[in-house]
């Protein structure tokens, strides 16, 4: 789980760091975010190769979604100083959600 959150760390800021420099022009935040994404699949291909030993792929990809989504939220409030609304909340819980569906054993 650490390798997807420094994962997801890497790809929060490549997809979405470069709203902070819209002057720049958009070839270079595109190189950068290109930069950027290289880190990020140096961690999620070795997580997704470990993990799927223990959990099959759609778990894998609920996890990753449940990550993106705790780490978007940091990101959102302390970089982009935006406000987490309530209904973005709801939205966030509602994906979370598909997390007890997938993991839940239906037996």
């Amino acid at each position: 789980m650490i390798l997807l959150i420094i994962s997801n760390v890497f790809m929060t800021f490549a997809w979405y760091g470069h709203l902070k420099f819209k002057s720049a022009a958009l070839w270079l935040v595109v190189l950068a975010s290109w930069g950027i994404a290289f880190f990020e699949y140096c961690f999620q291909v070795p997580a997704n190769r470990l993990g799927h030993e223990y959990f099959d792929a759609p778990q894998l990809k609920v996890m990753q979604e449940a990550i993106t989504i705790a780490v978007f939220c940091v990101f959102s409030i302390l970089y982009l100083k935006e406000d987490l609304k309530w209904n973005y909340v709801v939205g966030f819980a509602l994906i979370l959600l598909a997390v007890f569906f997938v993991f839940r054993k239906w037996d």
